[in-house]
């Protein structure tokens, strides 16, 4: 039976995992690389550390099994990084990641000089300062001399499929999140392209995520030890990659990710915008399109809440003494490191409002974790405005090990969550994306249908979304009462 890896490029280590035809994993390796901080609010990478994560990690992966059965790679990756390689394929300076915060001024100018009417009209989207334009202009006009030295510009995950195969590439889903790709028409902007002074020669092709873009090198097959036949495809975005983990493929299917950030995935057959682009629309690895919602701060807020305020290790004790769902007249805004969706506002923080004397630790623990759920429902109802409609959500991260924060996200959002049988994220979609490359299932949507189980299914209670109806609309008052105190705050 033929294998496949799936290489999760990740910003804190690259993960690993080889999967058999049917779905069964094999085994998962990690390997960890630095990540440097050369500034206040900048975040880089050595993409060799990239690179030699990689190689030891399917070295591992692959020690025990017939490597001429390994048929296929492909990836799920950490979006936005800029990546510039010199006309001999040579890394310029380290890659600027998606958390590094340095482009305030170039995505000023995109939004405000070129306008956000423009760039969602080129683009779909709006800057936002962990996407990949704004670096380039930046590099531009901080590093010229390696401004005038590019020759490629690439993502993280690209740059290891480069290294597999010596083909520049990226494929649709990550390159939405660059702002230089006309989403709807799944190609590369010309109008971006002059926007950021480049060529579109400096530029990767587009692929689909799972189509193939070559096989091993000579040189490749010999270092990780596979044969020269092993296809490589190209793989998606990390979020597209997980949903297509989750098996969330196919019109309106939904995915909520409760990790340190937390997103809300929707995927739709149509292309879509909003009107105030507070969802990103972007390219999805089955071929259609996603819609996207991104809080900066979702089972973070726990942990913090937890582990620096309480300083208890034990979430499951402190979550049993929270009985009355939907009662709860203490209420947090989860904007701990600001906020993007629906947002978009850097200078938000987080906010307790609603304690009165009678209040309890629980009800502050029930608090975050209904604030996270209700900021989700931002998102939510953005996606509800454009007419999608969502029935059921899979869910994943850390914080869907608890099953009363999946209970609260059912009966806020008033849909049904699943809940799945084995849940590895990018790492899985990249597998998957393999296999379909290879020819083991006819497309993206089959893979899914065959290898993600539901094991558990949490229904909504109509009583308690209604209540949860209510609280969510004294929770959506609140922002737009104290937005203002936080521009005022950031300016003091």
């Amino acid at each position: 039976m033929s294998l496949y890896i799936g290489v999760d490029l990740g910003t804190s280590a690259v993960k690993l995992l080889l999967m058999d035809g049917s779905g069964k994993i094999e085994k998962i390796v990690s390997k960890e690389y630095p990540i440097s901080f050369p500034h206040p609010g900048w975040s880089e990478q050595n993409p060799q550390d990239w690179w030699d994560g990689v190689v030891a990690g399917i070295r591992e992966l692959t020690a025990d099994c017939d490597k001429d059965q390994v048929a296929g790679i492909s990836f799920g990756g950490q979006m936005h990084g800029l990546v510039i390689l010199d006309d001999k394929d040579q890394v310029i300076r380290p890659a600027i990641l998606w958390n590094d915060g340095r482009t305030t001024k170039e995505v000023d100018y995109l939004n405000n000089v070129i306008g956000k009417d423009k760039l969602s009209q080129y683009t779909a989207n709006i800057a936002f300062a962990g996407f990949t334009a704004p670096k380039i202009l930046w590099v531009r006009e901080n590093e010229p001399e390696n401004f005038d030295r590019i020759t490629k510009i690439m993502l993280p995950k690209d740059y290891i499929a480069y290294k597999m195969t010596g083909v520049h590439c990226t494929d649709v889903s990550d390159a939405s999140g660059m702002l230089l790709l006309d989403v709807k028409n799944r190609c590369w902007s010309d109008e971006m392209i002059e926007i950021c002074h480049i060529r579109k020669d400096q530029l990767p092709h587009v692929y689909e995520s799972y189509d193939v873009v070559g096989t091993l090198t000579e040189e490749a097959a010999k270092t990780l030890g596979l044969p020269q036949s092993c296809k490589v495809a190209a793989g998606a975005g990390d979020n597209a990659a997980a949903a297509v983990g989750t098996g969330t493929v196919g019109d309106g299917m939904c995915n909520i990710s409760l990790g340190t950030s937390g997103t809300i995935f929707i995927s739709s057959d149509k292309f879509g915008v909003d009107a105030n682009n507070a969802l990103h629309s972007f390219g999805h690895a089955d071929g259609h399109y996603h819609l996207m919602g991104c809080m900066l701060s979702a089972a973070s807020c726990n942990k913090w809440w937890m582990d620096d305020i309480i300083g208890t290790k034990d979430y499951g004790n402190e979550q049993k003494e929270i009985t009355k769902l939907g009662e709860n007249h203490v209420f947090f805004l989860p904007y701990l490191m600001g906020e993007r969706s629906p947002h978009n506002d850097p200078n938000a923080r987080g906010t307790f409002i609603g304690l009165t004397m009678d209040n309890t630790r629980a009800d502050m623990t029930q608090a975050v974790l209904e604030g996270v759920a209700f900021a989700m429902r931002d998102s939510f109802e953005v996606a509800k405005s454009l007419g999608i409609k969502i029935e059921r959500t899979k869910i994943c991260g850390g914080g869907a090990k608890s099953p009363l924060w999946c209970k609260i996200m059912a009966n806020v959002l008033g849909i049904k969550v699943d809940l799945l049988a084995s849940e590895e994220g990018p790492s899985m979609g990249g597998a998957m994306l393999a296999a379909v490359a290879c020819g083991e299932y006819p497309s993206v949507k089959a893979a899914a249908d065959a290898i993600v189980r539901v094991v558990d299914t949490i229904e909504p209670e109509p009583e308690l979304v209604e209540k949860y109806e209510k609280k969510y609309r004294q929770f959506a008052a609140i922002y737009p009462a104290v937005k203002g105190l936080f521009a005022q705050w950031a300016q003091e």
